[in-house]
């Protein structure tokens, strides 16, 4: 995919290296900051600290100091700046690799390619685009719809409309699932944002809904209809991307290929030898590619209705 040098979208909040807790709300500030403890100490029958007391501060200070960390800072209540990390957005990121911040670009790109693709869409509807955040983590997040670690995936939260992902996954997608390609990346991606498309077109909140009165099958089978939507939007995105000319030799076999690797029946073979068809809550391979295809195929919303018939 030919994707340097163009516009990178700026709703990206890198939260890598952030604690998933809140600033005073556990034992650890936010982003691996913390804070001492004003009250209590050693102290002398008057009230006062002792002098080796307060020696000790003295040297403390000094060499926190010398390591980059502002104790008076700290004392006072604001955010801590860890050496080798750097402040942005009220979250401590590390700095990662020359890999990981070219695959930071990447996914900004990919953004701003989405977001270009549903304005225009949304526009040309009459309707407004509301663009979504993307959150880069690592480890672990805390996002409105609770905690998550890396074990989860990408998921999209409808409660706050972000985007939630640790970039570690993809070399999960490549050496694990025998996924490997910055088109597949960029599916993985599209189809999250194509799951808040669907939130802002009504179909999340009518399924949070009508779940709450179906069985757990029942709910299964509502959930593929809802994730092969999510890949057929994902597919109108590769058909904007590909009238750009972006698309290179081998693109759109990265993502069908991803598309099936992550498929219900394949992903359960692979992990237990055998399929549960009544658990499957995403659409088997077949079915994903397809849909993928049908969203590449058309570039049109009307041609993504998965919940009209069989899919």
């Amino acid at each position: 995919m030919e994707w340097k040098g163009r516009r990178q979208s700026s709703n990206v909040e890198d939260q890598r290296g952030a604690s998933p807790g809140g600033l005073g709300g556990g034992p650890f500030g936010r982003g691996g900051g913390f804070r001492i403890p004003t009250g209590g100490g050693v102290r002398r029958a008057g009230g006062g600290l002792s002098f080796g007391t307060i020696i000790f501060l003295v040297i403390l200070y000094f060499l926190l100091k010398a390591m980059g960390i502002d104790m008076l800072q700290v004392l006072e209540g604001g955010p801590v700046n860890m050496p080798g990390f750097e402040h942005s957005d009220g979250s401590q990121v590390p700095r990662g690799s020359a890999e990981e911040e070219e695959m930071k670009a990447f996914m900004a790109t990919v953004l701003g390619e989405t977001e270009d693709t549903w304005n225009g869409i949304f526009q040309a509807g009459g309707e407004q685009y509301e663009e979504p955040k993307l959150v880069l983590f690592s480890g672990a997040v805390q996002s409105t719809c609770g905690f998550a670690s890396s074990a989860s995936g990408p998921f999209y939260c409808p409660g706050d409309r972000k985007v939630y992902l640790d970039m570690s996954f993809f070399e999960e997608l490549e050496q694990k699932f025998d996924a490997s390609g910055d088109f597949a990346q960029a599916y993985v991606l599209a189809h999250e944002v194509g799951h808040h498309v669907q939130n802002l077109i009504g179909v999340l909140p009518k399924f949070a809904q009508m779940r709450q009165r179906m069985s757990e099958v029942e709910a299964n089978q509502m959930s593929i209809r809802v994730e092969l939507q999510a890949d057929c939007f994902a597919g109108i995105w590769g058909k904007y991307t590909e009238q750009k000319g972006l698309l290179q030799r081998g693109d759109l076999e990265e993502a069908l290929n991803a598309a099936t690797q992550i498929g219900d029946d394949t992903l359960q073979k692979r992990m237990q030898g055998y399929v549960v068809p009544e658990s499957f809550n995403h659409g088997t391979s077949e079915q994903r590619m397809k849909w993928f295809k049908r969203g590449f195929d058309s570039g049109r919303m009307s041609d993504c209705d998965t919940f009209s018939g069989s899919v």
